[in-house]
């Protein structure tokens, strides 16, 4: 009796500790229905037909606000770890100076870039200090009168 109990708990907490592992999924950024950005034409489309279609955008261009990107990204994540892109799409509609559309690009995952570190220390202009040098280096400094002379701001 005790040894099916005893299994029985055992079974129960691996579940529970088990469950604190499930992945997550995450939808972030505009949710843009294809067919609907498919029917934006060039030369027939303007700023307010775009935005009565596809809502406003995510964001507009850095250099000019003639530049609409509409972002959406799905992701996983799995317990600590950092979400992985499964999916993104991106929406670039651009626009001439009257307002009219362009242009309408979409792109994927295949922009996304991941950068990883070259190493564990950021290099840094000086000289080398050693652990010591940091832990005992400003010993008698604090509290010590600045040199007289030379220029005081005035």
């Amino acid at each position: 009796m005790k040894v099916a109990l005893l299994k029985l708990s055992a079974a129960m907490i691996g579940a529970a500790l088990l469950a604190g592992c499930a992945g997550v999924r995450a939808h972030k950024g505009a949710v843009v229905d294809p067919q609907l950005a498919s029917a934006i034409q060039p030369g027939v489309d303007n700023k307010t037909s775009v935005e009565k279609t596809l809502g406003r955008p995510s964001f507009a261009g850095e250099f000019t606000s003639n530049d609409w990107y509409y972002v959406s990204r799905d992701t996983t994540q799995f317990a600590f770890r950092n979400p992985r892109v499964t999916k993104q799409t991106v929406y670039h509609v651009r626009f001439d100076q009257a307002g009219n559309v362009t242009g309408v690009e979409q792109t994927g995952k295949d922009l996304i870039v991941g950068v990883e570190p070259v190493g564990k220390k950021t290099p840094t202009l000086g000289r080398r200090r050693s652990f010591f040098d940091e832990l005992f280096g400003n010993i008698g400094s604090v509290g010590a009168v600045a040199p007289q002379g030379g220029d005081n701001g005035s």
